[in-house]
């Protein structure tokens, strides 16, 4: 399918992505997004839509999940068009225009902000053979709504962030939580490994160090229990289990960008405080940058989004200002257009 031609394109849908969505339409520019995940929000959506986040101006904190539809509310005031599913496969310049390329897909475009975070991921899967037919049907590697795992024996796989935090939110919730680490050496925050520990202690989980999943052992083609393998005694031991949370990170991939003659460094797009890539009508913004003095931060995606998409306006409509003035007096809003 070949998509009408917009003014800009934004590869990614994460909160950068979906803040240039509605600064493009601010500006006055026809604009659309691109993103290779089924639903909008990028990692926040994902992998930590349950997880607090304190550094976003004008919230005192916010869950991740609330943070997301507060920018696809903002992002839909101009009903422009966000294209879920589509990973980008290639470039094409064409004309006075790019022709932007997707497994299915075609997306003239006049100029493109890459806001595309770390790029297309995937979680990582557990590398055991047996546990391939479980996927969906009993190993999950996302967790969208916690309220589906009310009740379940459930066991997290990993030692990082993403497995604590889990290990601690469905405390209360599934019917037990049950944690499996290869060593006893955690990446997760101290405070919320401290918070898990609290729980062993107490009783409300438990706690595998040194073990890893050895065989999935099923009832009535359900699955029912686990059978761990402590990998320095080689003994093991049964757990009861109804789902499988695998947090073991997640694959990245910038796929076709690293094609597009940008200049990269450690996976990441070098721009310019113009947010530049070095191409003529393709900018960036987000975590994909870098930058001397970059920040990975939520805050500095949205301020760099801005950014980009006042320059790439520009590019397309050279009698528009860059500098856009204060949202509180343009005419788009139904203000004193000064």
């Amino acid at each position: 399918m070949r998509h009408e031609q917009r003014d800009l394109t934004i590869i990614g849908a994460g909160p950068t992505g979906l803040f240039a969505l509605f600064y493009a339409g601010m500006r006055g520019a026809t604009a659309q997004i691109v993103d290779a995940l089924d639903q909008p929000g990028g990692q926040l959506a994902a992998l930590y839509p349950e997880k607090l986040i304190f550094d976003v101006a004008g919230f005192p904190e916010v869950l991740a999940k609330d943070l997301v539809k507060s920018l696809e509310r903002q992002a839909a005031r101009f009903g422009q068009p966000i294209h879920c599913g589509q990973t980008v496969t290639g470039l094409d310049a064409e004309d006075d225009h790019f022709v932007l390329r997707t497994g299915t897909d075609e997306f003239p475009t006049k100029c493109i902000v890459i806001a595309a975070g770390i790029g297309a991921f995937s979680p990582r899967r557990l590398p055991q053979a047996c546990t391939g037919p479980w996927y969906g049907r009993g190993i999950e590697d996302r967790v969208l709504i916690p309220a589906k795992f009310g009740g379940a024996h459930v066991v997290i796989i990993g030692g990082g962030d993403s497995a604590f935090d889990w290990a601690h939110q469905l405390q209360g919730r599934a019917a037990s939580v049950a944690l499996v680490h290869r060593s006893d050496r955690f990446r997760a925050h101290h405070s919320t490994v401290e918070a898990v520990r609290e729980d062993v202690a107490a009783g409300r989980t438990a706690l595998f160090t040194f073990h890893e999943l050895h065989d999935i052992l099923e009832v009535d083609g359900r699955m029912h229990e686990l059978e761990l393998r402590d990998v320095k005694a080689k003994a093991t031991v049964r757990v009861r289990c109804d789902v499988v949370l695998p947090m073991l990170g997640f694959v990245s991939d910038l796929g076709a960008l690293t094609e597009w003659g940008l200049t990269l460094e450690k996976d990441e797009i070098v721009v310019n405080s113009q947010m530049e890539t070095g191409r003529s009508g393709i900018y960036a913004a987000g975590d994909i940058t870098t930058y001397p003095g970059k920040l990975k931060l939520i805050a500095t995606g949205f301020s760099e989004a801005a950014v980009a998409v006042n320059q790439a306006v520009h590019h397309v409509y050279p009698a528009k200002k860059i500098n856009p003035g204060h949202s509180s007096n343009l005419a788009i809003f139904g203000q004193k257009d000064d």
